[in-house]
């Protein structure tokens, strides 16, 4: 699907949203440090933001030419199943699309991690 003209990458957010967003990427977790590590600097031939607003989120990264999300979950996920699902959902409505990993698959099998990405980026073109 090629897109002619993106709408604002931040879909509306809100100063508070882009306040939050900041000190969160002072305090990224281990898993998002790493991964950011590998996305940093367009070594993946895109542009990745970290902690990024959108709408009413803040989501761990994002490349708006192609509209991905990549979510890194930790064990605070496992108890809030529905909240994800229903997030990842409006995130859809933007036509976004939501890529999620553990922290255990970042920091025990970031290579995989990576490759993964990267294939969707190439069966997904901007």
């Amino acid at each position: 699907m090629q897109r002619t003209e993106l709408p604002n990458m931040f879909y509306g957010a809100k100063r508070t949203i882009f306040q939050n967003a900041a000190l969160l990427r002072k305090n990224m977790t281990l898993a998002e440090k790493k991964l950011w590590e590998r996305l940093c600097k367009n070594q993946l031939g895109v542009r990745f933001k970290a902690q990024h607003p959108i709408d009413i989120f803040i989501v761990d990264f994002y490349c708006h030419p192609h509209r991905l999300v990549i979510e890194i979950d930790g064990k605070i996920h496992l108890s809030q199943k529905d909240y994800d699902e229903g997030r990842t959902a409006e995130l859809e409505r933007f036509d976004i699309a939501v890529l999620r990993f553990t922290n255990e698959e970042i920091l025990h099998d970031i290579d995989r991690v990576v490759e993964k990405i990267k294939m969707h980026l190439k069966q997904n073109p901007c």
